[in-house]
């Protein structure tokens, strides 16, 4: 194939709108040119034609499409339309970029060390510590500046990633009229094809030493710590449980767990999951559903991305957003392939740099620690600027063939939920099978992965926000099909959600409390989960109060009744044990003596857990919901 395509980017670097995309997938190089065309929503990316894919670069305010909170900076949804590719070796790449130095100065992180510390102590205690979710990514970034061609510094940048990097799921270039970006990215968000849809949540990051030792060995043994530490493990199965939320919305089987992996690259190492399932919905859907990663935002997603908008005073640009690339495969179907944009240094048109970096933020979180995390992730393609230590890879361990990494990586999924870990073959119940539920989504779409459950058992289920859901509905019988001609429901679960339960003056909570009294009122069958299961706590007369430090991201063996499960715990707020009763229904509680918490309710018509037999920290999540499933109806 002609060199010609790549010969005219490397002569005239900013006489057009151009990629370089070398991803983990392919044997070779892709280089595209073409024409740029921005966009106001993800609905709108073009059909790719054969040969001719379409490259998007979503930006993070996109996740106002999804109704989120977030600061509106302005940048595109920009669209490179190619007009021509060409495919490559990767050495004829290489060998063809600039090597020429690129001078960088100015180099400052917008938020010192003292401030980004403070920010995350806020977060933990304001936040987590108030109820608000169990993880946030809060970012800080590197700006720097060069008076070099913003198209010419990233060929030569991406020269240096492509040498110095290892493990990388995509390295690129991307140059477009005002905004180019240059990174290696270790993580997939979503792909598609063959009516499969996958993603890669990254969590849980290891520093390589400086000094590893003699024969590597101060870092076996750090590492080996790091493989074994309960904050990073907790770390990565929340983001676990944030991202299958996702693939239960868009996936028909709700998704599966394979891993833990490692992603090993220059100067850090991950631990990784791999999530799959099928699906037949349209790439740009899949798209605007899964904006956008937990790994850079937290949990639950819609609350984060306002937690993230309190505490961040601008705008994150391309940070934590996307690339997303669409072709067409043999049979003319579209594929998508979307890593996030993280890893990534963006150039202004007036020879501004920012390289961005966040840490992911628990209710265990150390500030100095997370302080140097987000150094530590910036490292990589500061390297390649030219502001850090570049680092010999001739010589690198391999860390997961170290004695006892493997085996220490797979123990991880022995407390785990081997519904999510396995084919999710549909077991109908008789005496549940097309009895109809729905599922009240109190802003946390765990509902989604409650809907999957209940429908794996043989009910059918709908989702629907709390703000769409009337009393009228809640409490219409089965037989009565009201003024809208829909019969009512079986059964309604009422979901998760941020906040505190006791606060009427939040309309969520309140109409939460609204909807509950309604239906129960009319002795209608009820299952309630986490927040709601504490209004339903409040409203039966016991007490709710903050626990003194959150079971965000937990796992707890909870004795429901005279049935031992291991449940997954993501709350901040608890009932104390009491005499729980509603009017005349006197109600059964279950009492987890060490937090002195009430973990799950029961009576007639009634059922209530505090934890979520829907996370994939749920050991017996299944037979715990199946089972409150039936006490609730029966």
């Amino acid at each position: 194939m002609p060199a010609s395509l790549l010969d005219q980017i490397v002569a005239d670097p900013s006489g057009q709108s151009w990629a370089i995309l070398w991803r983990e997938d392919e044997e070779r190089v892709e280089v595209l040119v073409g024409d740029v065309v921005d966009l106001d929503e993800l609905a709108q990316l073009p059909r790719p034609t054969p040969g001719a894919p379409v490259l998007a670069a979503v930006p993070f305010r996109q996740i106002a499409e999804r109704g989120f909170a977030v600061h509106d900076d302005g940048t595109p949804l920009r669209v490179l339309l190619p007009t021509a590719v060409q495919r490559l070796e990767l050495e004829d790449l290489v060998a063809a970029l600039p090597t020429a130095p690129v001078e960088v100065t100015g180099e400052r992180f917008s938020v010192s060390d003292d401030d980004y510390a403070a920010t995350v102590a806020r977060v933990i205690e304001e936040e987590i510590g108030d109820g608000q979710g169990a993880n946030f990514v809060i970012r800080r970034d590197v700006e720097a500046r060069t008076d070099a061609d913003p198209a010419t510094a990233a060929l030569t940048w991406l020269r240096t990633l492509l040498v110095d990097e290892r493990g990388a799921y995509w390295t690129f270039a991307m140059h477009t009229p005002g905004h180019t970006l240059v990174g290696a990215t270790p993580e997939r968000h979503v792909s598609v094809r063959e009516g499969r849809v996958w993603m890669n949540p990254i969590s849980g990051t290891f520093r390589h030493p400086v000094d590893p030792g003699p024969d590597g060995a101060l870092m076996q043994e750090a590492f080996s710590a790091f493989v074994k530490d309960t904050k990073e493990t907790e770390e990565l199965f929340m983001v676990v449980d944030e991202e299958m939320k996702m693939m239960a919305q868009i996936c028909s089987d709700g998704g599966r767990i394979t891993g833990p992996y490692l992603k090993q690259m220059a100067h850090l190492t991950h631990t990784e999951y791999l999530l799959d399932g099928r699906s037949e919905a349209d790439v740009r859907d899949v798209l605007r559903a899964t904006m956008f990663a937990p790994t850079v935002t937290g949990s639950p997603m819609e609350n984060a991305c306002t937690v993230i908008a309190r505490h961040e005073p601008t705008g994150r640009r391309y940070y934590s957003g996307v690339l997303a690339l669409i072709d067409l495969d043999e049979e003319g179907s579209e594929r998508l392939d979307a890593p996030i944009l993280i890893r990534t240094a963006h150039l202004d048109g007036a020879g501004g740099i920012t390289v961005s970096a966040g840490a992911t933020l628990v209710r265990h979180s150390d500030p100095v620690s997370e302080c140097a995390e987000t150094a530590a992730k910036a490292r990589g393609v500061l390297a390649a600027l030219g502001l850090r230590e570049r680092r010999e890879l001739r010589h690198a361990l391999d860390l997961v063939s170290l004695p006892g990494v493997a085996h220490d990586l797979a123990l991880r999924n022995d407390s785990l939920s081997p519904f999510w870990l396995s084919p999710q073959e549909a077991r109908p119940d008789p005496t549940l099978v097309g009895r109809r539920v729905l599922v009240v989504d109190a802003e946390d779409t765990w509902t989604q992965m409650l809907a999957h459950m209940v429908r794996h058992v043989g009910m059918s289920a709908q989702v629907r926000r709390w703000e769409s859901v009337t009393e009228q509905e809640v409490t219409r019988r089965v037989g009565d099909r009201g003024a809208s001609g829909m019969p009512g429901w079986d059964l309604v679960l009422f979901g998760p959600g941020p906040g505190d339960p006791t606060n009427l003056d939040d309309p969520r909570i309140a109409r939460l409390h609204g909807l509950l009294r309604a239906r129960l009122e009319q002795q209608l069958p009820v299952l309630a989960v986490c927040l709601s299961h504490q209004v339903l706590a409040s409203m039966a007369g016991l007490r709710v109060t903050k626990l003194p430090s959150p079971n965000q991201g937990v796992q707890l063996p909870v004795d429901l009744w005279g049935d031992v499960r291991r449940i997954g715990f993501y709350n901040t707020f608890v009932a104390r044990p009491g005499e729980p009763a509603l009017g005349d229904r006197v109600l059964e509680q279950a009492v987890h003596q060490p937090d002195d918490a009430v973990v799950g309710l029961r009576g007639a018509g009634v059922a209530s857990v505090q934890g979520h037999a829907e996370s994939v920290l749920s050991r017996d999540g299944m037979v715990a919901l199946h089972g409150l499933i039936r006490q609730a109806l029966a």
